[in-house]
């Protein structure tokens, strides 16, 4: 009887070490290394956020009005005659470009403190700029200047109107995107018009 125990208690063991033996050698599972490429920074600051909100909304509106070859820039849905149609006194293209920049200056000058040129007034910006090329420079001057006035919220000041308006400093910075994306799809429409796909749809199902 003592001699069987024994050998019972042995097999054990020896079937304990050798799962142990295993368990030891077996290889471990490391956890996968998050590279730091995969996860885009979150904002740090209230000022970058709105910042990449404005660089996005100026690259799509920026790229449209290249699209837009120069005997079309004055182009306007009611030179088509679409019937039961009523496009009669709306923008041109270039109006539409140059009313998105002059709205830019509006809204965010206030930010900047920067002095709002008087022939801006009006919304569509100044009458003597006709050239596309002149159009284009308008319109990056005026997103340089948001650039500008977005580097300009910070936590404390963004929920305060600044010198001579009654919207606070944030409003008037994201409204400005607003505003822009609103007539960015008005180019886009006036673009397909005119047979041109929108470079943001390139490559897409357009």
């Amino acid at each position: 009887m003592k001699v069987r125990i024994f050998v019972v208690s042995t097999v054990l063991m020896l079937g304990v070490g050798i799962f142990t033996q295993k368990i030891n050698s077996a290889p471990t599972m490391k956890a996968p290394a998050h590279s730091s490429q995969s996860q885009a920074p979150s904002p740090s600051t209230v000022a970058v956020a709105v910042d990449r909100e404005i660089s996005t909304i100026e690259k799509q509106i920026v790229e449209a009005a290249e699209a837009m070859p120069e005997d079309r820039f004055n182009f306007s849905p009611a030179s088509l005659h679409i019937a039961n149609s009523e496009y009669k006194g709306v923008r041109t293209f270039a109006l539409q470009v140059k009313h998105i920049a002059a709205s830019n200056y509006a809204l965010w000058s206030p930010l900047t403190a920067e002095k709002f040129p008087q022939d801006f007034i009006g919304g569509n910006g100044p009458a003597n700029l006709k050239t596309k090329a002149e159009i284009l420079e308008f319109l990056k001057n005026s997103f340089a200047l948001g650039h500008r006035a977005a580097a300009t919220l910070t936590t404390e000041n963004m929920l305060e109107p600044p010198e001579h308006s009654r919207s606070s400093r944030l409003h008037l910075a994201t409204f400005a995107v607003a505003h822009a994306f609103d007539h960015y799809g008005q180019m886009v429409e006036y673009l397909r018009m005119n047979g041109i796909v929108p470079p943001a749809s390139r490559g897409s199902s357009e």
